[in-house]
């Protein structure tokens, strides 16, 4: 039976205990050591910790206690930090929304949530959506914070005098709450006991296997164990000398792990960037010479597209971490004889907090995933029979059990049931375990194309593609057809520069893939659609696919009216 579980070499102790833990001890270890770097303005933990400590007792003061839900509508910056501990400190519940949504989206996760407080920034673009659907929803209190006093003063002069109208102004009423406001709250927060295993921490909310939007239930043990397994697995992390730099969203799960708790861990520098703009992040790597980069493969993409990379200085990093989507291996070999940096891929999701397997340096094995974290079993059930585990090398539904492993799907129990069972996460993914124990994904479960009867894995021929000196980046989804059922249909990105016809990919995956594999047709766009984290949104690929297709339903129905 393909049953993983990790070697002697990644076991280690993890501690059970609230996330605000983690920066206490941070702050007692290393109080002199730059917590966070932010566009050059710094704080030391010493000063992030009396900030956590001074806001907490803020949102106490409007009536957050143990296990009222607050939601970080933020952009990568000081707040996000400071709040995520301070909505701990307080006995709340993190929420965390992504600042780019739409108003509709915004309200349906914070009547699902039951935020009662949203915490956003003065930018006009995401306080009015808060603004706009804030009585609706029912939330109770929006404070707001000014991104340019998170700025070194010269920066935030410039801001103020150049950005004008991007800059809201704060009403002075009943539902708006300044940040400055919380900080001049007297006395010390109210410490509420945490029982780690079943308090939750944070709701992270994810689409999981089916599409609808739910909160994942990650308790206080769930985020300080992920943490902790990346450490404990092998990885050469200094104490109190790693930079981070956190370039991908603070509010997605990969970056909750990566570039906030795991940093604090360490007591390393958090080296926030509010957005990826590759100027602005080259220049970054350059002023701070960060150690460890987390980012998603669309951003290595990105930068192996550059000329110039060389010139940039990015051998200062020394770990690179990816995950958050599949690494094509081209990508990979490409980035690293580039730059001189490793990068190391993981797995994980948001219901396991989200890293599950990892691999390590030194023994990294390309197209895996790495081996389990530790205190982390991996097992491969037969989809059609999912109470069947498979053998070592057959493909099946990867399996998860470990202390990472979500709760379940907040006030979902039927959902919940669907995934969880007696603690095995059932993930969505297929994969297969080879015999040295390495976790290599093939797919998700739901996009697998049945295609005249055969299996057929987007990420194969996604794989195949990148692998032509011409392609920059592909996806491939599944397309009605008529003869076969479904087909895959294939989207490019060309190199700059570089030229390719359907035809000539179409002969090149003649050489790489099976008959029953090669796409029924490729489609060339000279970008594709990415999710916040950078991720290549195949769901929007899949619903211009719908609009199309009853389009021409309709044509055809009024066709034969005619």
């Amino acid at each position: 039976m393909a049953t993983l579980s990790p070697t002697s070499s990644m076991t280690g102790t993890i501690r059970q205990m609230a996330v605000s833990v983690l920066l206490d001890e941070a702050c007692e270890r290393f109080g002199a050591s730059v917590a966070m770097d932010f566009l050059g303005r710094k704080w030391r933990y010493g000063e992030l910790g009396r900030m956590v400590e001074r806001t907490a007792k803020g949102l106490q003061d409007i009536g957050v206690t143990k296990g009222t839900r607050v939601g970080l509508c933020l952009p990568n910056s000081p707040f996000s930090v400071i709040f995520f501990f301070a909505v701990l400190r307080a006995g709340g519940v993190v929420v965390n929304f992504n600042p780019l949504y739409v108003e509709r989206e915004l309200a349906f996760q914070i009547k699902d949530s039951g935020a009662e407080i949203m915490v956003t920034v003065d930018v006009v673009s995401i306080l009015r959506k808060v603004q706009a659907v804030a009585v609706e929803s029912g939330l109770r209190r929006i404070v707001v914070c000014k991104l340019a006093r998170a700025m070194p003063r010269a920066m935030a002069m410039m801001y103020r005098l150049t950005r004008r109208r991007d800059i809201a102004e704060i009403p002075q009423d009943l539902l708006h709450v300044p940040f400055r406001t919380l900080l001049r709250s007297k006395g010390d927060a109210v410490r509420h006991a945490v029982d780690p295993l079943h308090d939750p921490a944070v709701l992270q909310y994810t689409g999981g296997t089916t599409g609808t939007p739910k909160g994942a239930i990650l308790t206080h043990a769930n985020v300080v164990a992920n943490c902790q397994q990346l450490v404990v697995t092998g990885i050469a992390l200094s104490h109190g000398s790693e930079r981070f730099l956190a370039v991908l969203p603070l509010f997605h799960v990969f970056a909750l792990t990566t570039c906030l708790t795991l940093p604090v861990l360490i007591g390393g520098e958090i080296v926030l960037l509010p957005r990826f703009e590759m100027k602005q992040f080259l220049a970054t790597i350059r002023r701070t010479k960060p150690t460890v980069m987390p980012a998603v493969p669309t951003l290595f993409t990105a930068l192996t597209t550059r000329k110039d990379l060389e010139k940039h200085g990015l051998n200062c990093i020394r770990l690179c971490i990816s995950g958050g989507a599949p690494m094509p291996r081209e990508v990979q070999t490409r980035f690293e004889k580039r730059t001189g940096c490793s990068i190391i891929e993981g797995y994980g999701l948001s219901e396991s907090s989200p890293i599950v397997a990892f691999n390590l340096p030194g023994a990294t094995r390309i197209g895996t995933v790495g081996r389990p974290v530790p205190q982390t079993k991996v097992e491969i059930h037969d989809v059609a029979n999912p109470g069947i585990v498979l053998d070592t090398g057959q493909h099946g539904e990867v399996c998860v059990r470990g202390p990472q492993v979500m709760a379940g799907y907040w006030n979902r129990p039927d959902e919940t049931e669907g995934v969880l069972r007696d603690g095995l996460l059932r993930t969505g993914d297929v994969g297969f375990i080879d015999a040295d124990g390495y976790l290599t994904l093939v797919d998700r479960l739901k996009d697998v194309i049945i295609c005249g009867g055969y299996n057929v894995y987007p990420r194969v021929l996604e794989e195949a593609l990148y692998q032509h000196p011409a392609v920059a980046e592909a996806a491939v989804i599944g397309v009605e057809d008529q003869y076969r059922g479904e087909a895959p249909r294939a989207y490019v990105v060309l190199q700059k520069g570089a030229s390719a016809t359907a035809e000539e990919l179409m002969q090149y995956l003649g050489t790489c893939v099976s008959r029953i594999e090669i796409p029924r047709e490729i489609v060339f766009r000279s970008v594709l659609p990415k999710t916040t984290v950078g991720k290549v949104a195949k769901r929007e690929l899949q619903v211009e696919e719908a609009l199309a297709k009853a389009a021409r339903a309709s044509s055809e129905l009024h066709g034969a009216a005619a």
